[in-house]
């Protein structure tokens, strides 16, 4: 797999929101180790899946969030996919538009959290990769520790709302399936005795 600031990751709507894995994998792309994409789709998957699941929730602070990720990431948000979509096959039809952003961005990897909703067998014809948001992490932590422990740092120093410390970070990583990758975090943390 191929690691540099051109690398494109697809990131899925599921691996947008939660609020925790949002933000470390956008700390990672701020700090060039890889370039999101996604789609007005994607985005509007995740706020509606939130409006009915999360009622603490406003549309508004959702709206602003989908609007500051795109401010962030100006060449993140991919168009002109739309007509691909019919041509593809994947196991949930619902998952077509996915492939269909990462085809047209020319995407390196598709990032959900199930990698069955993107078999290789499917993949395979376009050369992309699926990997979860965990393995993607540790690769970039692998390919970078410096930069990749960075980006956290400035994560946890941006959290205000409320403030948390690493160790609380690390541990709402932990809850959101980042298994392996809050440990790498947790390691380097204790390493520099900042945990």
């Amino acid at each position: 797999m191929i690691h540099s600031p051109r690398f494109k990751v697809v990131l899925d709507s599921c691996v947008l929101y939660p609020a925790p894995v949002r933000d470390i994998l956008l700390s990672l792309a701020a700090e060039r180790l890889f370039k999101p994409k996604w789609t007005a789709i994607i985005q509007n998957e995740g706020l509606s899946n939130l409006m009915k699941n999360r009622k603490d929730l406003s549309r508004a602070s959702l709206e602003l969030t989908i609007r500051s990720m795109n401010k962030a990431f100006p060449d993140a948000n991919v168009k002109n996919f739309e007509e691909l979509i019919s041509g593809l096959k994947l196991p949930d039809q619902n998952d077509r538009h996915i492939l269909a952003c990462a085809i047209r961005c020319k995407a390196d990897l598709i990032v959900p959290f199930n990698l069955k909703d993107f078999p290789k067998k499917y993949l395979g014809n376009y050369d992309i990769e699926v990997q979860n948001p965990d393995q993607l992490i540790c690769n970039l932590i692998d390919l970078n520790e410096a930069i990749a422990f960075s980006a956290f740092t400035k994560m946890v120093k941006r959290l205000n709302k409320p403030t948390m410390t690493t160790s609380q970070v690390v541990n709402s990583l932990r809850k959101c399936g980042l298994i392996k990758s809050g440990k790498l975090f947790e390691k380097k943390a204790e390493s520099i005795n900042n945990f």
